[in-house]
């Protein structure tokens, strides 16, 4: 394992000799670090084998016998696995970020990650051969505090330099608009072209998610159309995204938001924060609208959730108190208008040539 491939992720192993206090401070944090909103997870590794039922039980015997075991139950599930040769720690690491703000490691001080040590009783320095060591914790420090520090912070920092990409959801039927919305002209150029326009200003690249002919003004454009299985509407869309850049954060405009504006966006960007896997808007009658609105990588899972339920919207996703859906300025409210109809064009263009 290559340590450099989580250095920008939320990853930190707590390593230490046995006695050192490693499980006691990661006991004390975890609830702190839950309580400000942030989804944890712990990776343990046992070299001594892992028990994880009492022999006699059915899901005990169902192991033995050769099966991988899924538990569920009310308030918690677990599952069982054999090791199998593609089921490398840093695959299982990655897909755990895909659903926790925060994994943190319990050992593995020989796995090339980045870590903290703690010192045992009467100890100041860090063992020779101990890879990737970022910070000590002192046996009579204040552990429970600087870990908690260093947490939040490595949770904001590998937000901030996540990868912030636009994607331009194109390729609706269309039927009350009668042609495709994304090749309209408002105000001398196409819609594409407009919303594009304003998402390369705050992200590494723009992308058109959908079918659909691009225009020439609109330059030269990634397209990726939707992937097989994705499903359809703007949920595929934004699957397909994910699939293309899985770790990355996608601010996504629909094609018919002839309003949208560099203030609507930097507003919405400066709206992420730790624990917040999506932010999606509502409008003043208190109506979400997902197709201006912010994912993080976090987000694929919900996605994929409602996509499973056979839905094409993106509404959905405000179920989840990880999505944060804040109230749109009145100022701002403008960027966030579709154009669905003629009539509704006519009036925008009105709006703009006045």
């Amino acid at each position: 394992m290559n340590e450099a491939l989580f250095d920008r992720e939320p990853v930190v192993a707590v390593c230490g000799w046995s006695g050192s206090g490693k499980t006691t401070v990661l006991e004390t944090v975890i609830p702190l670090l839950v309580e400000r909103g942030l989804r944890v997870v712990v990776v343990k590794h046992d070299a001594h084998g892992i028990e994880v039922d009492r022999e006699g039980k059915d899901s005990a015997r169902f192991f033995a016998a050769g099966a991988d075991v899924h538990l569920h139950a009310p308030e918690e599930q677990m599952v069982r696995f054999r090791n199998r040769p593609e089921d490398s720690l840093e695959k299982i690491i990655f897909s755990l970020l895909g659903t926790h703000d925060l994994v943190l490691i319990e050992g593995h001080k020989e796995t090339p990650l980045p870590k903290i040590w703690c010192h045992s009783k009467g100890e100041n320095t860090v063992p020779d051969g101990i890879p990737g060591v970022k910070v000590t914790l002192p046996w009579d420090g204040d552990r429970t505090a600087m870990l908690v520090s260093i947490a939040e912070e490595r949770v904001r920092r590998a937000s901030a330099e996540r990868s912030l990409f636009g994607g331009v959801l194109i390729g609706g039927e269309s039927r009350r608009m009668g042609s495709p919305k994304h090749i309209l002209n408002v105000g001398g150029r196409s819609l594409l072209s407009t919303v594009a326009a304003v998402l390369r200003l705050r992200t590494e690249r723009v992308v058109v998610l959908g079918r659909g002919d691009i225009p020439n003004d609109a330059g030269p454009l990634d397209q990726l159309r939707d992937a097989p299985g994705s499903g359809e509407g703007p949920l595929a869309g934004l699957l397909t995204a994910f699939r293309w850049a899985p770790r990355g954060c996608w601010v996504v405009g629909a094609c018919d938001m002839p309003g949208i504006s560099t203030e609507a966006l930097s507003w919405l960007v400066d709206q992420r924060r730790p624990g917040c896997w999506a932010v999606i808007p509502r409008d003043a009658e208190g109506r979400v609208q997902p197709t201006l609105a912010l994912y993080e990588p976090q987000a694929r899972t919900l996605i994929e959730t409602l996509g499973s339920r056979g839905l094409r919207a993106a509404q959905g996703l405000a179920q989840w108190p990880e999505v944060h859906t804040p109230t749109i300025p009145d100022a701002l409210s403008r960027a966030w208008i579709n154009i669905n109809t003629p009539e509704e064009l006519e009036v925008f263009r009105g709006v703009v040539l006045s």
